[in-house]
């Protein structure tokens, strides 16, 4: 029966304790080679103009950012225009008339039994069979009226009466509506950095709001703007609009770089057109909507009156970051850059390794070999590695 015995070397063990001080650094070997060495200096050059550059300046690498903006918004109307109708005759519009403006209007309608026409001869059937089905006129009682077999009838409904009239305005109601104000006050937060502010210029002088108008160049931080600038910066003729309605955004991005301060945290405003499609081929452009006031008459009975209004909709949406030195977005960021950078000499290395002609000439000084001592002692054989 044979025995392996492992005879360890004196001092085997205090070298490799020892030996975890030491400082190990790579061997470097020098390739005369003009084009791998302006390949490398090139690729080199590009990996750090793309973190300086990009990572750094134009995306603010070193600092930590907030997009979960918190906002409020306040918006106030003004002007005053006069119409003077057949139907409502001379009338002084204000801020309280025009929020919510009467334009087309079917006077005291009041719950009755009215007829509608429905088809000829079979309408008998089609009254009944639609008794359930809703209209906005009104619901169907299920009776038909009608002279005769071969005349055209008309079914019962049961609704407001008169009937909505089909009206399509000529023109907008408001012709200088484009001339009025709207002062949008925002004040948004950024709850990270305890940050807030609002988009009115903070100024001593009194008389600002009353004076200022916002303008791109001379007044940009103004919060006061006239609708018919809205509607142009939009791309788009304010009385065109006005006919049939429409809807504009108005966009406040705030993108604030708190690094330098806050006072160079300032709004910017977009506008654009919502209820259009990219290619303009769709039916649903314009705006409108109904809305009624009901009242009672002296013997209790009620009445409504029904208008659809057609007019420009201002929707108001606010996006924005925050951004801030941190230490770690930094150190990040660093990390991968000169693990980047890294790239470069694997890059190379490849490329003399592979696809140079002198290849092997290169492999063979870049790689050394190294084989373990085979000892013998007795009968038994045990490696021993003579660097720990």
């Amino acid at each position: 029966m044979s025995s392996l015995i492992l005879k360890i070397p004196p001092g085997y063990c205090a070298r490799c304790f020892l030996s975890l001080f030491d400082y190990k650094t790579e061997k470097y070997i020098v390739a005369k080679n003009k084009k791998v060495g302006v390949l490398y200096r090139l690729i080199q050059l590009s990996f750090i103009g793309y973190i300086i550059g990009w990572v750094f300046v134009s995306k603010k690498g070193y600092q930590e950012t907030d997009e979960a903006i918190q906002s409020s918004i306040i918006t106030k109307l003004k002007g005053v225009s006069v119409t003077n109708t057949t139907e409502s005759g001379l009338l002084v519009w204000g801020p309280e008339d025009y929020v919510i403006p009467p334009q087309v209007k079917t006077f005291t309608q009041q719950y009755k039994y009215v007829k509608f026409k429905y088809g000829v001869i079979s309408h008998v059937i089609r009254c009944v069979t639609v008794l359930f089905c809703c209209f906005s006129s009104g619901i169907m009682s299920g009776r038909c009226l009608r002279k005769d077999e071969n005349s055209t009838g008309t079914c019962e409904i049961y609704g407001w009466c008169p009937i909505e009239r089909i009206f399509k305005p000529q023109g907008p109601l408001l012709t200088n509506a484009e001339n009025f104000t709207i002062y949008i006050k925002n004040f948004i937060q950024f709850p990270k950095f305890t940050f807030s502010k609002s988009n009115v210029l903070e100024t001593a002088d009194d008389s600002f709001l009353k004076k200022c108008r916002f303008d791109q160049e001379l007044h940009p931080y103004c919060p006061i703007f006239r609708l018919g600038d809205i509607t142009r910066r939009a791309g788009y003729n304010f009385q065109d609009m006005a006919t049939f309605g429409g809807s504009i955004g108005v966009v406040i991005e705030w993108d604030c770089d708190l690094d330098k301060g806050y006072s160079n945290c300032h709004p910017q405003y977009h506008f654009t057109r919502l209820d259009v499609s990219v290619s303009n081929k769709t039916i649903a452009t314009g705006f409108n909507f109904r809305h009624t006031r009901y009242f009672k008459n002296t013997a209790g009975e009620s009445y409504r009156s029904l208008f659809k209004v057609y007019g420009v909709q201002f929707n108001v949406m606010v996006h924005g970051k925050a951004g801030k030195f941190s230490i770690i977005p930094t150190a990040i960021n660093v990390g991968s850059g000169l693990a980047l950078m890294g790239a470069v000499t694997f890059i190379c290395d490849l490329i003399l390794l592979y696809l140079m002609k002198k290849g092997n000439s290169y492999r063979e000084r870049k790689f050394e070999g190294y084989k373990y001592e085979k000892q013998h002692m007795g009968r038994d054989i045990f490696y021993v590695d003579k660097y720990c």
